[in-house]
């Protein structure tokens, strides 16, 4: 283990983590602010314009924009639609995770967020909460690739992230609560991750072969430049 150097792709998830959790951190003590004080520059109602807003935006549109092209400082995992990152192999076959699998995860997601919608329109939370929920599963999005994701246990069932069929829903999924805002700053992510949703599914359909570790060489464990798995560790220690 003493010679182990984390990666380059590891090391921009740990300060995607640190920049999403003072992000968050410093939107919920404006928010505590806020509440306390009745003063402050934290959003009031969907339609204002605060300096948060604008900043959630800049750092999310450009994270969200670099995604439609290739990079070797983004996962492996998200990276696996583009052609340059298909290496073939002998087997023609390829078989994606289940679709049951995927339907359960956009099922809990929907029956979770359609809770936390129930919660807003019947005014027991406000645009302000919204905000900072959508700011923590920023959060959880890093921890469940850098730590434990329930998704990949409980449901998806995938060896690690690089093979992982839902990966690029990460910002759809993290946006949700903020269509129930509404706003051009809430539809404008909204649109854009649902635009990276859309090619991602796209190109499964279209290439469902770069999406299999066992017709695509790239994702296997010896290509992985993640080097964050339990296996990896392990081989580590021997």
């Amino acid at each position: 283990m003493s010679n182990y150097k984390i990666s380059r792709v590891s090391a921009m998830h740990y300060v995607k983590m640190v920049i999403r959790a003072l992000m968050f951190l410093g939107a919920t003590a404006l928010y505590i602010f806020k509440r306390i004080t009745g003063k402050g520059v934290f959003l009031e109602n969907s339609k204002a314009l605060p300096f948060l807003l604008i900043l959630i935006w800049i750092v999310y549109a450009i994270e969200m924009a670099c995604r439609f092209f290739p990079s070797k400082l983004e996962s492996p995992g998200c990276q696996k639609q583009f052609s340059r990152n298909f290496i073939p192999t002998e087997s023609k076959e390829p078989k994606l995770q289940s679709p049951w699998r995927t339907f359960a995860v956009a099922a809990a997601w929907f029956a979770l967020n359609g809770a936390i919608g129930v919660l807003y329109f019947t005014n027991i939370i406000d645009a302000g909460i919204l905000i900072l929920i959508t700011l923590a599963y920023g959060v959880c999005d890093m921890i469940c690739i850098l730590f434990f994701c329930p998704f990949q246990t409980w449901i998806m069932k995938n060896r690690c992230c690089t093979t992982c069929r839902i990966f690029n829903w990460d910002h759809l999924m993290m946006f949700t609560p903020m269509i129930f805002m509404g706003g051009f700053y809430a539809v404008s992510l909204l649109s854009l991750a649902f635009l990276a949703w859309l090619v991602w599914e796209v190109c499964i359909m279209m290439y469902p072969e770069r999406f299999w570790d066992k017709s695509n060489a790239a994702l296997k464990c010896s290509e992985c430049t993640d080097k964050l798995c339990t296996q990896y560790c392990q081989k580590l220690r021997k």
